[in-house]
């Protein structure tokens, strides 16, 4: 068994030269599998929310989308997804065929000797220490203590003039390198609301190599030392780079590739369409989108007057990753079941089923029996505009003004009577199930009005009690039955928030949570970038 010491080789990107000085020893294989991670991690925040704060420092795409929701992955974050990912990275990067390496030699008492080494092959990579940081410059990955095991067949063959025919000889090989460092350091930035990923720089280096030769001459061992020593250390160098610079460029394929808005349901989608330039800090990742619904047919993006104001943060610093959501993120989801007409009811069953015939109102409005004495009547709900939603540091407000349209069936024709508007302010409790948040409102306040009537003028104060009972017993009932449902948030398939905390602030709401992984075989999406 021979050890070979090498020199540490820094490799680095035709447009940027980066040198970083480490003082720990990054395996080859350790950082393929922090920059697989890296790959493996960016789908999962694109589509992830796809929504994480900024991270570079410097002068900013000027994008025209405004941000509503965003996520910011903190270092626990960045070091969990490197974990899930980094073995299906080193599985899907290997086997890596190196390039044939021969030479011929003057070795003594033989003479000279062409040596041929071919069908090189690393088959295997061990990575056992790795850590991404983000960082001014972009975000770093580095792989160390990482050992590589390669196979390959050599051939030799020489004359000398003991020996009147050529001499020559073959067999396999087994190649182990150890101790070795990578570094990679990738650039994000905003292009036309997509994120884009580029190499900055790629360093390698190996510090020993063991051979072993199944067969040959004594002498071979250190014929192979000394001429191959330089060449196999240098391919391995350069062929990790060069696979990890292909997988970039797939990478960056792969986001721009990525839908500019989640499919909702049949009518609505989510916009998430990056607004800002990636921001970096030195312990976390943050990105912004858009984040607001849109119909599924496009239309013109609403013009929100949107102030920034100061953003929620967890009061847990250990959670993995925090999501923002605007409360025009909410806005604009009612904005848009509104213009689609789903903001429209008729009552016709209500708990107290006397309502539903004029004789249920014969002492509240007399002149409505007396015109229409024992007929069945529908009670029919109109939004004359979209709710409001708005977050505050303490509470989760919802304002809505309605028209309760009163008709009469007579003849199988319904005969409008009388309308009442009225105001509702409610209340709202806000908690995450699953992946979805879901709520719960209450009456917080309520007002009442004629706005028109066929029937003369009405006594408001003998009808406010009646319309509040339809309220808490029939509408809020039936818009809890739909928050219930949860706002789908935006997490790759296959995770699992957990651990959630709710922290809201003037304006937005932020989601502080863990993620578990619940599937135990990766998507197959997760190999694309090194295919």
């Amino acid at each position: 068994m021979i050890k070979l010491k090498r020199a540490v080789i820094d490799f680095h990107s035709m447009f940027k030269v980066v040198i970083v000085a480490f003082h720990s020893k990054l395996p080859s294989s350790d950082f393929l599998s922090c920059f697989s991670m890296l790959k493996f991690f960016m789908p999962p925040i694109l589509l992830f929310l796809l929504s994480v704060s900024s991270l570079i420092p410097g002068d900013a795409y000027s994008s025209p989308t405004q941000s509503f929701a965003s996520t910011v992955i903190t270092q626990k974050g960045l070091d969990f997804l490197k974990d899930l990912f980094i073995d299906k990275a080193i599985s899907s990067v290997i086997p890596i065929n190196l390039p044939q390496s021969e030479k011929t030699v003057k070795i003594p008492f033989v003479g000279n000797v062409h040596m041929v080494l071919s069908n090189t092959t690393i088959y295997q990579l061990d990575v056992p220490s790795s850590n991404v940081k983000p960082g001014d410059s972009g975000v770093s990955i580095v792989a160390s203590g990482t050992t590589c095991d390669l196979s390959m067949d050599w051939r030799y063959s020489y004359s000398t003039w003991l020996v009147p025919a050529e001499i020559s000889d073959e067999g396999q090989a087994s190649v182990q390198v150890h101790g070795m460092e990578v570094r990679l350091t990738l650039g994000l930035e905003l292009q036309e609301e997509t994120l884009k990923l580029f190499l900055l720089g790629c360093g390698c280096s190996v510090q020993d190599i063991s051979i072993k030769l199944d067969g040959g001459a004594s002498w071979l061992y250190q014929g192979l030392v000394d001429t191959f020593e330089e060449q196999i250390s240098s391919a391995v160098e350069k062929a990790i780079c060069k696979k990890l610079g292909k997988g970039i460029l797939k990478a960056d394929s792969f986001l721009q590739a990525l839908p500019k808005e989640v499919q909702v349901n049949d009518n609505a989608s989510f916009d998430i369409t990056f607004a800002e330039k990636p921001l970096l800090s030195n312990s976390s990742i943050a990105l912004k989108i858009n984040g607001l619904f849109r119909e599924r047919v496009k239309l013109p993006k609403p013009k929100y007057h949107f102030e920034k104001s100061p953003s929620a943060s967890c009061t847990d610093p250990s959670k993995m990753f925090g999501i923002t959501i605007d409360e025009e993120v909410f806005n604009s989801a009612l904005a848009l079941y509104y213009n689609a007409n789903f903001m429209q009811w008729s009552l016709n069953d209500v708990p107290n089923q006397p309502l539903l015939n004029t004789a249920g109102w014969r002492f509240i409005v007399p002149q409505l029996y007396k015109k229409y004495p024992n007929a069945d009547m529908s009670l029919n709900i109109f939004l004359p505009s979209p709710p409001v939603v708005s977050i505050s540091e303490h509470q989760i407000l919802a304002t809505t003004n309605i028209d309760l349209i009163i008709d009469v069936v007579e003849g199988g024709e319904k005969i409008p009577v009388a309308c009442i508007s009225l105001l509702v302010c409610a209340f709202s409790t806000a908690k995450v199930v699953g992946n979805n948040l879901v709520a719960n409102v209450g009456l917080n306040h309520f007002e009442i009005s004629l706005k028109w009537s066929n029937i003369g003028s009405l006594h408001m104060d003998l009808i406010q009690p009646v319309v509040k009972t339809l309220v808490k017993t029939t509408l809020l009932p039936n818009a809890n039955a739909y928050l219930q449902k949860g706002l789908p948030l935006p997490i790759v398939h296959g995770f699992m928030l957990q651990n959630t905390e709710l922290v809201s602030s003037n304006s937005s709401i932020m989601v502080c949570t863990d993620m578990l992984w619940t599937k135990e075989r990766n998507p197959a999406y997760l190999h694309y970038p090194y295919r």
